[in-house]
């Protein structure tokens, strides 16, 4: 059987047994990884006193095939992120991270991307700059899912966007337009304030917003609804990120 060695997050993990874990580890260059560490919060054992959910470490497992889950064999812990323990906010934007991962990716589907998007994002997470963080984190998953929003052509008209004032965006295009009327096959656009769509061309470039964590706040308000919009499912720690009950209030602002 073949035993494979990547460097690699922990976005999920479950007791398996008093002694044993099974978790989701999102690894750089074989994707998304689910296995089974037998021993491993034994004080002796080869995986580092346990695998702890948002760390980084080096993994080995072996792959069965047919099997469900992977035979963990060793993990060798390299990073605690010490940021996201900073405040209750940055470790729900941690575990939001997580689980937009989790949702986003098939299992054994590498996307080296998407994994360094991660780890930027639980190093950087800190009280002055969690919006921001959040925001670039979401900008990067969208375009690592195959969802990176059209930001520079109308999709409607494929008119040019540049010196628009309120534009609108429909999720179901993947962009915004000048138009805001929504049909059957358009669907319902959102309508977005001009400064919005300047941050998320900001973010586009990696640069962070001009207006600070508010137009961030904003920004990522808006990538959340539509990154619940595009992967059809919600992520469980969206309501402790942005506090909010539903979509249409998630875009609220925007």
């Amino acid at each position: 059987m073949p035993t494979f060695r990547d460097t690699a997050i922990c976005i999920r993990h479950w007791d398996w047994s008093e002694t044993s874990q099974t978790v989701s580890l999102l690894t750089r260059e074989h994707g998304l990884i689910r296995g089974l560490a037998k021993g491993s919060k034994r004080e002796h054992s080869r995986f580092s006193g346990g695998i702890e959910l948002l760390t980084r470490g080096q993994i080995i497992w072996i792959a069965k095939p047919g099997a469900e889950l992977a035979t963990l064999t060793d993990w060798d812990l390299s990073e605690l992120y010490p940021g996201i323990r900073a405040s209750l906010a940055c470790y729900y934007a941690g575990m939001y991270a997580a689980d937009l991962c989790q949702l986003a990716v098939r299992d054994h589907d590498p996307h080296p991307g998407l994994f360094d998007a991660l780890h930027r994002a639980l190093g950087s997470l800190s009280p002055p700059t969690t919006q921001t963080t959040l925001a670039h984190f979401q900008w990067s998953l969208l375009v690592e899912a195959g969802y990176r929003p059209e930001l520079a052509r109308d999709v409607r008209t494929s008119a040019d966007l540049a010196g628009r004032g309120t534009a609108w965006f429909y999720p179901r295009l993947g962009g915004f337009s000048a138009v805001g009327e929504g049909d059957a096959n358009t669907g319902e656009p959102w309508g977005v304030r001009a400064e919005t769509l300047g941050v998320l061309r900001q973010l586009s470039t990696g640069a962070s917003p001009d207006g600070g964590e508010p137009a961030a706040e904003r920004a990522g308000r808006l990538l959340a609804a539509y990154v619940r919009e595009a992967l059809g499912v919600e992520a469980s720690s969206l309501r402790y990120v942005y506090s909010v009950p539903n979509a249409r209030n998630l875009r609220g602002g925007s």
